[in-house]
């Protein structure tokens, strides 16, 4: 795999992302572009910098950025939240009346499972987003859709794959997937991953794809990295940033990040959901971080938005008046799961 760090943020090394606006601007140290969904990946030529090729073009007007990693359990901070456990079978029960929400997961993909196996949504999912099977972070989609699921019963999903076993993606996959579900947006949106930048501002390309699902909302975890660093997408305005406190829900979990940009919190420690057969596994596992508090927040507004606009819905779910606050993680959402 390879990877670049640059100022505690990780990159592709010699690439760059910006819209066909600038392919002239950096033509001279182009040395092959591609150009799909709406992001144009520079492979720049060998020895260009490519921190200091989005600095030339941001300065002149151009939206540019490297093309940063994400993450969905940040491994490289280690942590309680680094690896899943196995566990026996956790009681589900679907819900009873079908929802019209529908909830997209970008992530490692879903595996099959007996929660959904018979599920219309499950059936119309695309083979080429099936969970990844090998790797340390291999199941993190499955056992989010089960948070999900539980969280607001009768929720339909529709998953797609922007990670793999390891559980990284990067940035130019991300905006090509948010690009695409402008053609069907979900009412919302579970971003279990995210990164650091470069220079800790905001990805220009990833906060346009975000910005233009008008009718979403977006949910994404805060990180494992028991920082207030910002950790993109969650700290954009648009997004509900979400941390984690611990299994009893009155403290912020030892891993998670916090900060005035963090919105929300739910339970991230020890959660029980779906899981991979494999190894050890029969299906089920428990697992901790902020990945999958986020997943609670998220089922927390689908939920809600049964009976009301999502926007609406995700206000009420959020409003500090009426739902306790702990400091540095905003809004507490309780969860029974």
């Amino acid at each position: 795999m390879d990877i670049q760090s640059v100022g505690e943020s990780l990159i592709r090394p010699g690439q760059i992302l910006t819209d066909r606006g600038a392919l002239s601007a950096a033509a001279r140290w182009t040395q092959a572009v591609a150009d799909a969904d709406g992001v144009c990946v520079i492979h720049l030529s060998p020895g260009v910098d490519p921190i200091e090729i989005t600095m030339d073009l941001r300065e002149r007007g151009f939206r540019a950025s490297p093309n940063h990693l994400l993450t969905g359990q940040p491994l490289f901070w280690g942590g309680p939240a680094s690896r899943p456990f196995p566990t026996s079978a956790v009681p589900y029960r679907p819900g009873r009346a079908r929802s019209d929400v529908v909830v997209g997961l970008l992530d490692t993909g879903i595996a099959p499972h007996p929660w959904w196996a018979d599920s219309d949504w499950y059936k119309e999912q695309p083979g080429d987003d099936a969970e990844m099977l090998e790797g340390p972070q291999a199941g993190h989609g499955t056992f989010l859709a089960g948070l999900l699921l539980r969280q607001a019963p009768g929720v339909s999903l529709r998953a797609w794959r922007v990670l793999d076993g390891q559980g990284v993606g990067d940035e130019a996959g991300v905006v090509r997937a948010l690009n695409r579900l402008r053609e069907r947006p979900p009412q919302v949106l579970n971003l279990s991953f995210g990164c650091h930048t470069f220079d800790d501002r905001p990805p220009p390309l990833l906060a346009d794809a975000l910005r233009s699902l008008t009718d979403t909302v977006a949910v994404a975890c805060a990180g494992n990295t028991a920082s207030e660093r910002p950790f993109w997408p969650a700290a954009l305005s648009e997004v509900v940033g979400v941390g984690a406190v611990d299994a009893a829900q009155e403290h912020r979990a030892p891993f998670s990040a916090y900060g005035s940009w963090v919105d929300a919190c739910a339970r991230g420690e020890w959660l029980a959901s779906s899981f991979l057969e494999r190894d050890d596994f029969s299906g089920y596992a428990v697992w901790s971080g902020t990945s999958f508090a986020t997943a609670l927040v998220a089922g927390a507004i689908a939920s809600a938005a049964k009976d009301l606009p999502v926007k609406e819905a995700a206000g009420r779910v959020l409003d500090p008046e009426t739902t306790r606050q702990i400091p540095d993680l905003g809004v507490l959402i309780r969860s029974s799961l």
